[in-house]
């Protein structure tokens, strides 16, 4: 490896000549090609709020707690427990919110997830990586209400370095299948559509990031994230484009990350009287914000 690359893993601060650990982390939503050193360890908990969308008030937090082990030094798998908080009002939108709802952070759902490393962007001209997730939820996301969903995500990662290995650019794309079924939800006004037939949704994904060493251990980025969803019935069901800057910083054995994405635009299915038919505000928020804090062992 070249001395610039130590260097580079030397600011950041980790306990091992490590880049791939660190390059994972240094954006919120966009991750890097690297994979753990074989036999390494990793845990991390993410924080993330969504919150407004456009009219009475809604905030959710979702919180996942992950732990991650490097089979080989191209391999990685993991496993993440997931929960939620909600409390939502003076909003109903049909199909989806049929009514206010408030509770504390409860468990919503498991995730299992593997990474296989092509290319290392340390050694090669570009790193490229490819992750396979299986997640199943028993809460719908956007309600609160009880809803199974299993759904099945390919991604692709690209990373490469400039300037001495001071900036880093990413790029991710992939495709999620969801298979989901709803509860049947009693005493619901006469006409709210609140369906409970089973549901098949594709998603689509695309985003990149920068991030760039502004002093030993801190970077500061910027990354982009659009999503559009597909649903049996109703065709392209959403599309969203979110952007935001995020800050990193490193030191020996842990790390965290912190993020604001704010919703450029969107478009799809719109509720009535919805302020902004610019966003997207059935599934989507204007806002989130997301902080991770990760630790090495």
């Amino acid at each position: 490896m070249k001395k610039t690359r130590l260097g580079f893993v030397a600011a950041l601060g980790m306990a091992t000549v490590s880049l791939p650990v660190s390059a994972e982390s240094l954006l919120g939503y966009i991750s890097g090609s690297e994979t753990l050193p074989g036999g390494a360890q990793e845990g991390y908990v993410s924080v993330t709020q969504r919150s407004d969308k456009g009219t009475g008030d809604y905030t959710a937090y979702d919180v996942e707690a992950e732990y991650e082990y490097g089979f080989t030094p191209r391999f990685t798998g993991a496993f993440a427990l997931k929960g939620m908080s909600l409390d939502t009002s003076g909003l109903v939108i049909d199909g989806y919110l049929p009514r206010d709802n408030e509770f504390s952070l409860k468990a919503t759902g498991v995730e299992g997830k593997l990474k296989y490393k092509f290319l290392s962007a340390a050694i090669d001209p570009v790193g490229l990586s490819a992750k396979l997730s299986l997640a199943h939820s028993w809460v719908d996301t956007h309600s609160g209400q009880d809803k199974d969903t299993t759904s099945l995500e390919l991604m692709l990662q690209a990373q490469k370095f400039f300037l001495d290995d001071q900036l880093v650019a990413m790029v991710n794309t992939g495709i999620e299948s969801t298979y989901a079924e709803r509860a049947p939800i009693a005493g619901l006004p006469a006409g709210f559509d609140w369906p409970t037939d089973p549901e098949m949704e594709i998603e689509l994904k695309a985003g990149g990031g920068l991030s760039y060493r502004v002093a030993p251990r801190w970077f500061v980025g910027a990354e982009a994230l659009y999503e559009t969803e597909f649903e049996t019935e109703v065709g392209q069901e959403r599309w969203s484009w979110f952007a935001g800057p995020s800050v990193h910083y490193a030191s020996q054995g842990w790390w965290a990350t912190l993020t604001w994405m704010t919703q450029l635009a969107g478009g799809g299915e719109a509720y009535p009287g919805q302020p902004d038919d610019d966003l997207h505000l059935i599934e989507k928020t204007e806002d989130e914000i997301r902080f991770k804090i990760g630790f090495d062992f």
